[in-house]
């Protein structure tokens, strides 16, 4: 690997906003047939690194200078970059939904003469790319009807209809299982090996990064700490360990990845009785079965499963019943049964959701800090339809600090804060509303290890508190590591109820694969 030559090189990459200097001289060399892993925490310029690599930040807006194959570029558009060979493959994945595979692989690049598609050229050119990824489906399906993770690959046949030397994929895995993650993982050292094309891997997954990178580069606060060379064992072991790569970035060793949580846990708080939901686009089919769970004032339940169980839709039937139809079953509080078929009634009743995507469902990001932090629950700072501005600014201040949310102003827009931060203005929202059942989907997807710890004090904090926590996350480690009790789902169903203390990662998917 040492002896490779550079594909790519940035040299003293500068890139300054207004009163802040995102890139501070950064350095990366990408060889040939390499894959190599770039990570940091949220804020480290690993995002407006590759913005400037594509000419989204064009040249002219930044200082130092970008080489590939020997030639420097200056691209001031992403057109630029991807016809030299540099396509970005984004973490909200650009397809059209209705449209087939084939068409979505050749979207502004159609095979056409003369403005006249030629359909069968289309789907023969398209099946060449599939095969190449194991994609065996029909290439006029719609990719509406693919899973996630055969959209990314179908994002990744697109990238190579436009000749890619060199992927760029932005947490390519933060939304698949681990088998569709696993696979991933793999196309990406197949196109290393048989197809010598290189990536560079943005992810927070650090054992992953750890598992496929043969280089890793370490970004922190807008500067190059340092690249690792990654050695492997005739096992393929890494010789670089998660931990290593976290001091790198942080600065420091994280010693207890999941904080110690030492509560009582009092009664129950929160029982749901043979909780049943059919699918809305299907109502002949059952996508809840039966679901019986109870959370204890003080408590934090995990609830495990791979995508696609049917955790999100208990979580989304059972805060105001908005997924779903033909719902049945009761829900009790403090044991008194509950009402919660509208979201307003389930806020009410003091229950609150964290939804995995917080960009979409979480956040208004056209919206200040201030904004979002008071929209669950506005009657508390309203009187009548006029809002206390006043009691808004120092409801916002005392979350900012409580939950360190680390920006200049509670006037900052959220949709220009960093995951991490996003994520705790979601928590500032719901606790803003006084939950007494919490309820907390992915809740530290897509962000990185500093800030996922942050998340878990707070959660503990809550737990603490005397807050039922529900803790919905497809990491296994996280699960375990954060819950006193532990619910399984398949296909729909509880199938176990495992302590947080002595579950395992291979006991838990026995269960999973179990139904």
């Amino acid at each position: 690997m040492s002896n490779q030559a550079a594909l790519l090189e940035m040299k003293n990459i500068t890139k300054t906003f207004p009163g802040v200097v995102a890139l501070d001289k950064v350095n990366l060399q990408v060889k040939q047939r390499e894959i190599h892993a770039l990570v940091g925490e949220n804020g480290a310029g690993k995002s407006t690194l590759m913005k400037v690599l594509s000419g989204v930040y064009p040249h002219g807006t930044y200082e130092g200078e970008i080489v590939f194959e020997g030639k420097p570029c200056a691209f001031t558009d992403i057109k630029q970059s991807e016809k030299t060979g540099i396509v970005i493959i984004h973490q909200e994945l650009a397809l059209s939904p209705y449209l087939s595979i084939a068409e979505n692989i050749f979207l502004g690049d159609e095979r056409a003469k003369y403005h006249i598609i030629n359909w069968d050229k289309t789907r023969d050119d398209a099946l060449i790319y599939m095969r190449k990824l194991g994609l065996h489906e029909n290439p006029s399906m719609p990719v509406n009807k693919l899973g996630v993770g055969k959209q990314q690959l179908v994002e990744i046949a697109k990238a190579l209809a436009k000749d890619a030397k060199i992927l760029i994929l932005d947490e390519p895995t933060s939304a698949l299982n681990e088998n569709d993650s696993e696979h991933l993982l793999q196309i990406l050292r197949e196109l290393r090996d048989q197809h010598h094309i290189s990536s560079v891997l943005i992810s927070h997954k650090l054992n992953e990064v750890a598992a496929v990178a043969d280089r890793i580069t370490i970004l922190r606060d807008g500067k190059t700490i340092e690249t690792l060379q990654v050695e492997r064992d005739s096992g393929g072991t890494a010789s670089i360990s998660e931990d290593r790569i976290i001091k790198g970035m942080v600065g420091r060793e994280i010693t207890d990845r999941f904080p110690k949580r030492n509560n009582p846990i009092g009664d129950v708080v929160f029982e749901v009785r043979n909780w049943t939901v059919y699918n809305p686009d299907n109502p002949e089919r059952k996508k809840l079965d039966q679901v019986h769970m109870i959370v204890r004032s003080g408590e934090v339940v995990g609830l495990a499963g791979l995508v696609g169980a049917g955790r999100t839709e208990w979580a989304t039937s059972i805060f105001g019943t908005y997924y779903g139809v033909h719902i049945s079953g009761q829900t009790f509080i403090n044991g008194k049964e509950v009402n919660l078929n509208s979201i307003p009634k389930a806020i009410e009743q003091g229950l609150a959701y964290i939804t995995e995507d917080r960009k979409e469902f979480g956040l208004v990001l056209i919206g200040t800090i201030k904004e979002n932090t008071t929209l669950a629950k506005l009657k508390k700072i309203a009187r009548g339809s006029v809002i206390n501005e006043h009691e808004e600014i120092l409801a916002a201040e005392d979350y900012r600090k409580k939950l360190n949310i680390k920006t200049p102003s509670i006037l900052q827009l959220a949709g220009n804060l960093s995951g991490g931060n996003q994520q705790k203005v979601v928590l500032a929202k719901w606790l803003f509303s006084d939950p007494r059942i919490l309820i907390l989907d992915e809740p530290t997807r897509g962000i990185d290890v500093g800030a996922k710890q942050e998340i878990y004090r707070i959660i503990n904090n809550l737990a603490a508190q005397g807050i039922a926590c529900i803790l919905i996350s497809s990491e296994m480690p996280e699960i375990i590591g954060m819950s006193d009790r532990i619910y399984v789902m398949s296909e729909g169903r509880i199938t176990a109820e495992l302590e947080g203390k002595t579950a395992t990662q291979e006991e838990i998917m026995g269960y999973i694969l179990s139904n």
